[in-house]
């Protein structure tokens, strides 16, 4: 049985964000697309939840987070996640050329 996908409110927060900028330096259709490949790659990670590979092996505070691409063209983006149980929490989505562990612990831009 595939987990049931759970989206932290900094994972929320992080997409909302990510839309926004879209709309601003795109159009709304781009911004909708990257709505659309998100769901996506969370259908694709809640199917196979050990695509990601683990990041910051020996980091107490990311102990079993992985990571994987969103789908294209956002593949710039990465999605953050830990498989819990029947539950793929996702954590955060954060532009991959990022000081990826500074990011992922402060609290998302509201």
């Amino acid at each position: 049985m595939s987990p049931i996908v759970v989206r932290s409110p900094a994972f929320e927060a992080d997409v909302e964000q990510a839309f926004a900028w879209y709309l601003t330096k795109a159009n709304l259709q781009i911004a909708d697309a990257y709505l659309g490949s998100v769901r996506l790659t969370l259908r694709k990670l809640s199917r196979q939840p050990n695509l990601g590979r683990l990041r910051f092996p020996g980091s107490p505070e990311f102990a079993g987070v992985r990571s994987w691409r969103i789908e294209p063209p956002f593949n710039r983006r990465l999605i953050f996640y830990r498989v819990e149980g029947e539950h793929l929490q996702a954590w955060r989505t954060l532009h991959g050329a990022r000081n990826l562990r500074h990011r992922l612990l402060e609290e998302p831009p509201s």
